[in-house]
């Protein structure tokens, strides 16, 4: 599993976490600060980066969290299988993937295009 740890209080809005054993993209970084029985708390609110699913999290901004290390890639469209799905070759190392795109994204084959890849898991660009 390509991840590492970091405090919560480095994260920010726009950076990776991993909620629920799922990469999500920070959509809001909130802090409160502290009590008189404890420490400050950050709440995360994040979108699942392959899923879409909406996660939360609080954790003090002292304790660490698993942040995933999520490759961006170029790839090239070989052919469409049919209106959602399509393979492609990675541009580095020239294999072929079948991957679903997204409905609102147009391609045709020879079109260049840019995924995510993390944990066998992959996700094109709109």
């Amino acid at each position: 599993m390509a991840k590492e740890q970091k405090e919560v209080r480095d994260l920010q809005e726009g950076n990776y976490v991993i909620i629920e054993d799922a990469a999500c993209k920070i959509d809001g970084y909130s802090t409160a600060k502290p009590g008189k029985h404890g420490s400050a708390k950050a709440r995360i609110e994040a979108r699942g980066v392959f899923d879409g699913k909406r996660r939360s999290l609080s954790q003090p901004v002292d304790a660490k969290i698993w942040v995933p290390i999520i490759n961006r890639k170029q790839g090239q469209i070989v052919s469409k299988e049919s209106e959602s799905v399509v393979q492609v070759m990675d541009l580095e190392t020239y294999e072929t993937i079948t991957m679903e795109i997204p409905g609102d994204v147009d391609v045709d084959p020879d079109d260049e295009i840019e995924y995510l890849e993390w944990e066998g898991k992959r996700k094109v660009l709109q």
